[in-house]
């Protein structure tokens, strides 16, 4: 049978990091229940944006979160501990999240492959801005200048779950947002790079409606 490669783009708008994760959780698990019924499976990419809160991935050290939990309460940043992979991380107003729900059987079964994907769809989106980005090595993610040393610095995170081949969890796109809240944990746990945003480096505020647009575009092509 062939896979079902149709991709619904839904943006959730505003939402906390709790109730997004508890979507996300409901979707997947109707996902897996239509395979356990031999139904076909819907494919989906959730952007969202949430407020000031840092999180934590499964095999991620508590040690890189900087702040005790009465300072993260005091600037009114929430903390979780997550079960996607990844380390620490940071989600706030101005960023562009994206949480893809999809049956990797529809597509190809390999997680490498769906990781190397899904940097893809960010450094072609980033290329449509004229921002030239890429890969490093053994390290998941979106990077600038990466073979620059002491320049390089990361414009976004990636952290998946996936259960019975569909996947949660995603991806968090630094664009507008303000990056002074990397400084209270060491990002990804990685202590000799930077972190860096679209509005940064091309020192202009950026259309999120429009770059969601340009994401789905990608992500639906490299997809598809």
């Amino acid at each position: 049978m062939i896979g079902n490669k149709n991709i619904q783009i839904i943006d959730l708008g505003k939402m906390d990091y709790q109730t997004a994760w508890d979507y996300q959780e409901a979707v997947l698990q109707q996902q897996v229940q239509r395979k356990r019924e031999g139904l076909a499976t819907e494919n989906f990419l959730f952007f969202v944006e949430h407020n000031h809160v840092y999180t934590l991935g499964k095999s991620g050290n508590l040690a890189n979160v900087l702040l005790t939990d009465k300072e993260l309460e005091a600037r009114e940043i929430q903390f979780f501990k997550t079960n996607r992979g990844g380390d620490i991380t940071y989600h706030g107003p101005g960023q562009v999240v994206g949480y893809p729900i999809i049956d990797l059987e529809n597509f190809k079964t390999d997680i490498s492959w769906y990781l190397r994907t899904l940097e893809q769809v960010i450094i072609n989106a980033l290329a449509y801005y004229n921002i030239a980005a890429g890969r490093s090595v053994g390290e998941t993610g979106v990077w600038i200048d990466n073979e620059l040393l002491g320049k390089q610095r990361k414009i976004c995170a990636l952290g998946v779950r996936c259960s019975r081949w569909v996947t949660m969890h995603g991806f968090a796109l630094n664009v507008n947002n303000d990056l002074s809240y990397f400084n209270h944990i060491i990002p990804c746990g990685i202590t000799n790079k930077t972190v860096t945003s679209m509005q940064q480096e091309i020192k202009n505020v950026i259309d999120e409606a429009a770059l969601k647009n340009r994401l789905a575009v990608e992500f639906v092509k490299l997809f598809s």
